[in-house]
């Protein structure tokens, strides 16, 4: 019989592992909705990279229950320095739960110079104004 310990222990330990799955991932997003201070599940996220014919389409996601992707960039791609994008479709998300929204889609425009670093990128979302920033 699993005692109460044990089952929350378990339950611990895997959830702590999960963390360790998305480590070898260069990227990830998280979202929050900061006018309910609540996690923004089931927003559609775009990855793409700039070259030298415009904008190249790279994966997609959609945030967990958490408001995050652990692992967007895709796992048999290198990692390489360049200009990249996200797309967070906010529109969608803002009709499921029935707001009005001025920002359809944010685009947030980044640059990888070090491919050996993680990059995190939390969005801050409201259906008025957005702010973004490089975590960790």
């Amino acid at each position: 019989m699993i005692t109460r310990y044990r089952l929350i222990t378990a339950l611990g330990l895997c959830a702590a592992t999960l963390p360790a799955l998305a480590a070898d991932n260069p990227l990830s997003v998280h979202v929050l909705d900061i006018q309910t201070g609540q996690p923004s599940p089931g927003i559609e996220v775009r990855l793409e990279r700039r070259t030298d014919g415009g904008w190249q389409p790279l994966t997609s996601g959609e945030t967990a229950p958490s408001g995050r992707i652990s692992a967007l960039y895709p796992e048999q791609a290198t990692f390489e320095p360049g200009a990249y994008r996200v797309i967070f479709a906010t529109g969608d998300w803002f009709a499921e739960q029935d707001t009005e929204t001025f920002f359809p889609e944010i685009p947030v425009h980044f640059e990888v110079t070090d491919a050996e670093q993680h990059y995190h990128i939390p969005l801050l979302l409201s259906p008025y104004g957005y702010s973004t920033y490089r975590g960790n």
